[in-house]
């Protein structure tokens, strides 16, 4: 099965979705599974992974809530209070539904560059492989440093880096968010998702080449093994439609084996976040 590995689903209010600015209008609705279902199916994906967009327990179990009733959500990222001590029976409370796969934390929203290096941060992190829990790092280039200190000191932990760390495309910056990414994926706990590629290019004025320099660094890094399509849906609508969107990875990897493509289609994504 082909399958999206990263989008988002809301029921929009201004309080919780105060990070939707004055340009991102067209965010601020409701988008829900019956909006999605037909997009997936007109590109030929089976399935999806629902990720948190905002940072309660509520929107956790209201994304098991959906899963739970539409079985392309093959799985979600939910969000728990990491760094709380109530994250013991929240981990027991979420892992007994199945289609918990993993959690995220907005990194890249705290004010300390060091935040993931934090002693209840990181014992956070120490607890989740009890769970069978991935973790989604979700970053800015000057966090990968950091990020690779983190994915080192927990070998056994399975990571994911999203939006290939939200490289500044739109100016065509590479460095040191190169140097930086390849040694990350040096670690071979941590694995890459391809989304969230052109909401950091120019809106809706980008062209798919613009990202293969991109494309190039990521997949020779982490390998075609260790690597997986995702959207970022709905929020890449900002900057293309939803074929457009994953037409720049469909695209880029058409030279690629059979074996490779189907990998980062899916079948990376199903063996990392351990799908049924």
């Amino acid at each position: 099965m082909r399958i999206d590995a990263h989008q988002h689903f809301w029921s929009y209010n201004s309080y919780e979705y105060s990070w939707m600015t004055d340009n991102m209008a067209d965010l601020k609705r409701d988008y829900l599974p019956d909006d999605l279902l037909p997009l997936l199916h007109q590109t030929g994906f089976g399935g999806c992974i629902s990720v948190q967009a905002r940072q309660t327990l509520e929107e956790t179990a209201w994304l098991l809530e959906l899963a739970n009733s539409h079985s392309f959500i093959r799985g979600v990222v939910g969000w728990v209070k990491l760094c709380s001590p109530e994250l013991p029976g929240q981990l027991l409370r979420f892992s007994r539904q199945s289609k918990l796969v993993g959690v995220r934390h907005v990194v890249h929203d705290e004010p300390d560059e060091q935040f993931m290096l934090r002693p209840e941060f990181r014992r956070a992190i120490g607890q989740l492989r009890a769970f069978k829990l991935t973790y989604d790092l979700l970053l800015f280039p000057r966090h990968l440093p950091v990020a690779a200190q983190l994915v080192a000191e927990f070998p056994e932990q399975k990571f994911v880096l999203d939006h290939i760390a939200k490289p500044a495309i739109r100016d065509g910056q590479i460095s040191p968010w190169r140097e930086d990414l390849q040694r990350l994926a040096e670690l071979p706990n941590v694995w890459c998702k391809l989304s969230g590629l052109v909401t950091e290019a120019k809106w809706l004025r980008w062209r798919p080449e613009d990202f293969c320099r991109y494309l190039d660094i990521v997949v020779e890094a982490f390998g075609a093994n260790r690597v997986m399509i995702g959207s970022d849906w709905p929020v890449c609508t900002l900057s293309g439609g939803y074929a457009a969107t994953m037409g720049v990875v469909t695209r880029y990897i058409q030279n690629f084996s059979h074996r490779e493509r189907e990998a980062i289609l899916g079948g990376n994504c199903t063996r990392f976040y351990g799908l049924k």
